[in-house]
């Protein structure tokens, strides 16, 4: 699985466990850091722990393994490292305080929407 579709999948289980504001942006041509970054939030942090759990364990079932997980304890910014897709679930504080997007505007983002195949 290309780091493209694992994007898309990882934006999949986000939304099928009810996450809010599914970010995603392209960050290849702006850092090493990997090739995507998939932003989500919730209202609670054991709403943000059952996100982090969900996509762990679903991608797991796949045979993929992250290859970090940080922040677990707390769950107001849970960062989930596969390599090539980083995923940040936020509590909403959190994600508001940190502002990801704006930081990593230089970034293209991608259409959730379209990935989701949710008409406008």
């Amino acid at each position: 699985m290309d780091s493209l579709a694992l994007t898309k999948r990882i934006i999949e289980i986000l939304d099928n466990k009810k996450a809010d504001q599914i970010e995603a942006i392209r960050v290849h041509d702006v850092t090493i850091l990997g090739d995507y970054f998939v932003i989500a939030s919730a209202d609670n942090t054991t709403h943000v722990r059952a996100l982090a759990d969900e996509v762990e364990y679903q991608l797991k079932q796949e045979g993929r393994l992250p290859k970090s997980v940080e922040g677990y304890q707390t769950a107001n910014w849970i960062i989930l490292d596969y390599i090539d897709v980083i995923v940040h679930i936020f509590h909403e504080p959190s994600r508001s305080y940190y502002n990801l997007e704006k930081l990593w505007s230089d970034g293209t983002r991608l259409d959730v929407k379209e990935i989701l195949g949710i008409e406008e």
